[in-house]
């Protein structure tokens, strides 16, 4: 993906390198919010890379590297992307005005409305306050522990968090959610599936028209975007995690079902084509 050199999104908040107090007793109250955030809007199961969170007392300010700054101006560059091909969509598609996020970069542990993040606990969109939060280093456990490499899958990773407050703007994520309060727990997980899989397609949306309008994506880049949406299917998680895969507990998608998604999105460029709430062929 070529984006060194990019126009860059104004619309980033850069908590890195401040002052953080962490929770004592290790994971719980916000902090286990915030998996089941995660868990919710990412599809990745974060438990087993959870670690102690501290013992309660202040850390010192976190280290910038130049690693950090680089993956902070990939970010930056990648959601401004996001943010001309959305306005675009929904001025050509809707005939409406777009509203872009704010992305909150953090190194370690911050907070939100929708509960504590921890690097540990991956990003993650909060509709409460329409932010995306992502600890860079994620990027690395993406490539290192989940197999997803390349610059295109971390793009990928930025392009479905974003896709969520797309969700949220139309308004799609609290239709989902008041439904899924009233049903059974596995009715409320099928709901999940779809509202991610259509994140996915969403994703998708995105990555067609960057290569349309900016030109950006080099040989090999999707095959990155495709490859991150496999490894984080329920049943590849399960299996990874030892478990046989579960389709009742699944609220996030197959690794083929995330993939086709994908794909379908890029292909058609258009919102119609992601609607997984009305189809029975996921």
């Amino acid at each position: 993906m070529k984006w060194r050199g990019r126009r860059e999104s104004r619309n980033i908040e850069d908590r890195r390198g401040r002052s953080k107090t962490r929770a004592a007793g290790g994971i719980g109250g916000v902090g286990l919010v915030a998996v089941l955030v995660v868990a919710y809007f990412l599809g990745i199961d974060v438990t087993p890379l959870l670690q102690d969170q501290g013992d309660g007392r202040n850390m010192a300010p976190a280290q910038m590297t130049q690693a950090d700054k680089d993956a902070g101006q990939f970010v930056s560059v990648t959601l401004a992307d996001t943010e001309e091909v959305w306005a675009h969509v929904f001025q050509d598609q809707l005939g409406r005005p777009y509203s872009p996020a704010t992305l909150v970069l953090f190194k370690a542990a911050t907070n939100s409305p929708c509960g504590g993040a921890s690097g540990a606990s991956g990003p993650f969109y909060c509709p409460a306050d329409k932010k995306a939060y992502l600890d860079t280093d994620f990027f690395v456990t993406l490539e290192r522990h989940l197999g997803a490499k390349g610059d295109f899958a971390a793009a990928y990773v930025v392009a479905h968090e974003i896709a969520h407050h797309v969700q949220n703007e139309l308004g799609i994520l609290a239709r989902a959610n008041e439904v899924r309060a009233q049903v059974s727990q596995a009715d409320s997980n099928a709901v999940s599936v779809r509202v991610e899989l259509q994140a996915d397609c969403f994703a998708g949306i995105w990555a067609g028209a960057a290569q349309e309008k900016f030109g950006t994506i080099e040989r090999g880049d999707l095959e990155e975007a495709i490859n991150a949406a496999r490894k984080i299917g329920d049943d590849t998680l399960q299996r990874n995690a030892g478990q046989r895969p579960n389709p009742h507990s699944f609220t996030h998608g197959t690794s083929a079902q995330r993939a086709r998604w994908f794909v379908t999105g890029y292909q058609s460029g258009s919102l119609g084509s992601c609607d997984t709430f009305s189809t029975n062929d996921l």
